[in-house]
């Protein structure tokens, strides 16, 4: 028997649920109303599904795990020599490095919605240990005072009862607060006709893409029905096997005719299409993330993959910070656990190169920062946040120093030089119009309305190059 003989056999006693019936010797999952049973690991077998939780695993795996303590100014420092550092970000466990760890963890929230650790701690109470267990062998057990345990089953079918304490549990979405609900249990619905549409493609090509048979004209009878099912057999063992593909032969005035729905017909492909798209929907990951590409343009993609990084991962970001907070950290430890994304950017080149320049230009960020965040040693001399000359706080406008004789001889300098430069450019085109007014602002250093009035004054005027070179001296010495 063929094996997908065996599966539609298979299919059609799966509901039989006598004593002996095969509905009690099938694996344990909930059944859609397409008749296949979903579970988290066949939900798998769909193409989309493995590239929805493999994205979402290894996007968590790879942010790295950062440890602030605030300091008295507001500011935070990062923590290294707290015992909870080499647990998430060297060896959680002595089995896995933190990249296996995590991705694990993820794989299990994204399928079933939950992912358990049993916590290990040595004499002094630290956690030395975070070993993951399989959400399959995890049953929550509630107690009449109101709290609740774990049984854990083995892979050797033995038992065990951790104290809430003992199990570091992190939750998807939930209903309760206990135990967070399984997305491929909620869209099992969605995830059983596309499964059911993957077998129908795998069953249709394996018949030589005709997803029926046919029938055959006779202009006579058969002796009895014997007869004629000697014959379908002989024909059926003529064409199938290593006969088939072979030129059919009919005898006594027979003549075959073809029966069938085209895939076509059946909106076969745009089905399969439009399921890609409700899976991407259900993890809530960009369709183009997974290679679904029919709408995809380079704006879009880009503004996407954007809204993946808020959207998506920030909020999961966010469930794991505050579940390490609260069920790993002491009440006296004064840290933060934050999730850095700075790696996702990593990758657009002109947008780091934005970010460094605006926090440089605006002084929120010093010259070695930005030198640190790509990976390259500080420079002596680069630890001072830049000021810029056009910009004062409020309050010390009217109170402010005198620039030294040195300073402002510099400063006249680059006025007069800047000024000269753009005197001979606007003789020579005799017109100030409203991208020149831009342009001398920004080269001058100037507010913009200063120079907007400027430029009002000299209608009228004579607009030689000595003149100009006067005004624009002026206007940048006294704005």
């Amino acid at each position: 028997m063929g094996l997908l003989s065996f599966f539609d056999r298979f299919r059609a006693s799966s509901d039989d649920r006598s004593a002996g019936g095969d509905f009690w010797f099938e694996p344990v999952s909930a059944r859609s109303s397409s008749g296949i049973r979903v579970s988290p690991d066949a939900s798998l077998r769909l193409s989309a599904v493995y590239a929805c939780v493999r994205i979402l695993s290894e996007t968590m795996a790879s942010l790295p795990i950062v440890l602030y303590r605030k300091r008295p100014d507001g500011g935070k420092d990062r923590v290294t020599d707290h015992w909870l550092y080499p647990l998430l970000c060297r060896r959680p466990n002595r089995y896995q490095n933190p990249f296996e760890w995590r991705e694990m963890l993820q794989g299990h929230l994204a399928l079933r919605g939950n992912a358990y650790n049993q916590i290990i701690t040595n004499p002094r109470g630290e956690i030395v240990e975070l070993v993951p267990i399989h959400p399959d062998r995890v049953r929550m057990e509630l107690l009449r005072s109101g709290d609740f345990r774990y049984r854990v089953t083995d892979r050797f079918g033995d038992e065990a009862v951790l104290s809430r304490s003992e199990v570091w549990h992190l939750r998807g979405l939930s209903s309760d607060g206990l135990m967070g609900m399984s997305p491929i249990e909620l869209a099992r619905e969605s995830l059983g006709m596309a499964l059911a549409a993957q077998d129908y493609g795998a069953r249709f090509f394996a018949n030589d893409a005709k997803p029926t048979g046919g029938w055959i004209e006779f202009p006579g009878s058969f002796k009895d029905s014997e007869a004629k099912k000697v014959f379908r057999e002989s024909y059926q063992a003529a064409q199938s096997g290593a006969n088939r593909g072979k030129v059919l032969v009919l005898e006594n005035g027979m003549k075959f005719h073809e029966v069938g729905v085209t895939n076509k017909d059946a909106q076969f492909l745009e089905l399969r299409k439009f399921q890609i798209t409700d899976i991407a929907r259900i993890f809530r990951v960009p369709p183009h993330m997974i290679a679904d590409l029919d709408r995809a343009t380079f704006s879009n993609i880009e503004q996407q993959s954007l809204e993946f990084v808020m959207h998506t991962m920030t909020p999961w970001a966010e469930r794991w910070e505050a579940s390490i907070g609260s069920e790993l950290l002491l009440d006296g430890d004064d840290l933060e656990v934050e999730f850095d994304f700075t790696n996702l950017m990593r990758g657009d080149a002109a947008s780091r190169s934005a970010y460094y320049q605006s926090g440089i230009q605006n002084g929120w960020l010093t010259r070695n920062e930005a030198r640190v965040a790509e990976n390259l040693n500080p420079l002596e001399g680069l630890d001072e946040p830049l000021r810029p000359l056009n910009m004062v706080e409020e309050g010390d406008a009217e109170d402010a120093e005198p620039i030294d004789e040195g300073a402002s001889a510099r400063f006249r300098a680059v006025v007069a030089c800047a000024a000269d430069r753009w005197a001979r450019r606007i003789s020579r085109s005799g017109v100030i119009d409203d991208k020149e007014v831009g342009f001398i602002a920004e080269a001058l250093a100037v507010p913009l309305a200063s120079v907007q009035r400027w430029a009002q004054e000299q209608q009228g005027r004579d607009l030689s190059e000595t003149s100009l070179r006067q005004s624009l001296t002026q206007l940048g010495m006294n704005p």
